[in-house]
């Protein structure tokens, strides 16, 4: 006999977990189901381990390249790459955990067990002993993610070509690598590495690192990234990826570069696949995303979809706040609608990358007027104390109504300044409004404030 439940998610990472609970918040009776693990990839190897090699990487970089800056030296210093990884291991464990317990204090069910539609109402949950549940509920949102793309004539074999998911989870790492795809991942994969001595090639497809970024960041990120050591070649398409004895060659145009482990970190695609989704009648984008409006309905009435298999902006903050929209428009609760182009963005190499909204090329490509505030971290005494200011703040602002179109930062701790701007563009503030904030002095916020400054045409301290 099936169970009855108002609400299922199919898919327990940072989009299905943080519906399921403000589905139950709603006071509706909630199951969430995964095959894997409570968490996703964010939880377990994205986000939340990552953020912790990257952590122990600052430091390693300190200790290996900026001792005599502080006046620290070491006769031998020994970096344990596997202590590490345990950290690591430890937070995301952590955070698992935790996410259990909110299952729990929710009342939520969790089925653990591969999902598929037996048809729009009725979804069978096969558990790992063969055991099959049916479960029928009024509404179904998948939240089911994606996965690292393969790239065709590339075999990744989980050893000497990888994707970030083994990456993740070695406790070694190789003496050298090529990261294939110079994106949020493939920098952030360069940064960990290249601090624990890993020599590091990026190779880019595209013109430019962090090709979506403003064309002023990308500039800044290869200057510092090369500074320390990391080569870079963009414009340029590998010919061929190969496993030859221990070593891996990437065959490129003009050369042929030999190395213990190549990171393929290019694109993502859909879990959509295996759902039973065209037997519900869900209907797919040709790339196999699954389509909504922005109610997170999809085609099907009492399907719906969030997070990374939509295909909107994938990113687990963005699934998140999908995940609470989908909830509240199920139980007819008051909400908002995303926009999606206006949604931050943050990437935790060395220096940090944070922006959202338009970058200056494409304001000026839509026909604004603009108005550019920028400011450096060089000129910022708190970045100057932490020895760590390079980049700067750069405002995009609409000359015609002072309205913010786009932030884009590099430097320290910029993804920890961005939600100041993306409050101030969703509450319609100008730069006029933060240059007439106080902040705290020094603080790195500062630097809003003189960026904020330098759009309204009055920079103080530049």
């Amino acid at each position: 006999m099936a169970e009855n439940f108002d609400v299922v998610v199919i898919g327990a990472g940072p989009a299905g977990y943080v519906a399921a609970i403000r589905a139950a918040q709603l006071k509706q009776k909630v199951a969430i189901v995964d095959k894997q693990w409570l968490g996703g990839v964010c939880l377990n190897v994205g986000c939340i381990p990552s953020k912790s090699l990257l952590k122990n990487a600052d430091v390693a970089h300190t200790l290996r390249e900026r001792g005599k800056d502080f006046g620290f030296s070491f006769d031998n210093l020994k970096l344990d790459y596997g202590v590490a990884f345990k950290r690591s291991r430890q937070n995301s464990d952590r955070l698992v955990k935790g996410i259990g317990f909110l299952m729990k204090k929710n009342n939520v069910t969790v089925i653990m067990g591969d999902a598929k539609f037996k048809a729009k109402d009725t979804l069978t949950v096969t558990d790992k002993d063969g055991k099959i549940t049916e479960l029928k509920a009024k509404n179904f949102i998948v939240a089911t993610g994606a996965s690292a793309a393969s790239i065709p004539g590339v075999t990744v074999d989980g050893k000497k070509i990888v994707t970030y998911t083994e990456a993740i989870m070695q406790e070694s790492l190789p003496k050298s690598a090529v990261i294939v795809g110079a994106g949020a991942i493939g920098v952030e994969f360069a940064t960990i590495w290249n601090s624990y001595g890993v020599d590091v090639t990026i190779v880019e497809l595209m013109p430019r690192v962090l090709p979506r970024e403003d064309e002023e960041v990308s500039k800044e990120l290869t200057k510092e990234l090369t500074k320390v050591g990391i080569k870079i070649k963009t414009g340029v398409k590998f010919e061929s990826i190969a496993v030859s004895g221990s070593k891996v060659k990437v065959k490129l145009p003009d050369e042929t570069l030999e190395v213990e482990q190549v990171l393929v970190a290019t694109s993502f695609t859909p879990n959509s696949k295996g759902l039973g989704l065209e037997t519900a009648g869900v209907k797919l984008s040709e790339r196999g995303f699954v389509e909504i409006n922005e109610k997170m309905q999809t085609n099907v009435s009492g399907i719906w979809a969030i997070g990374d298999v939509t295909g909107k902006l994938m990113l687990a903050h963005v699934g998140s706040a999908m995940g609470i929209i989908c909830a509240e428009n199920i139980a007819g609760a008051e909400t908002v609608t995303l926009d999606y182009e206006m949604m931050p963005r943050a990437t935790y190499c060395q220096p940090q990358v944070a922006s959202f909204g338009l970058t200056e090329a494409q304001a000026k490509e839509r026909g604004y007027n603009i108005k550019i505030g920028r400011f450096p971290f060089q000129a910022n005494g708190k970045a100057l104390g932490l020895g760590d200011y390079a980049g700067f703040v750069k405002i995009v602002m609409d000359e015609k109504y002072g309205e913010i179109l786009g932030a884009h930062m590099i430097g320290p701790e910029v993804t920890e300044l961005l939600p100041e701007l993306t409050l101030a563009h969703m509450m319609e503030l100008t730069p006029h409004e933060i240059a007439r904030n106080v902040h705290a002095h020094p603080t790195l916020s500062e630097a809003l404030m003189e960026a904020a400054h330098g759009a309204d045409g009055q920079p103080i301290h530049i």
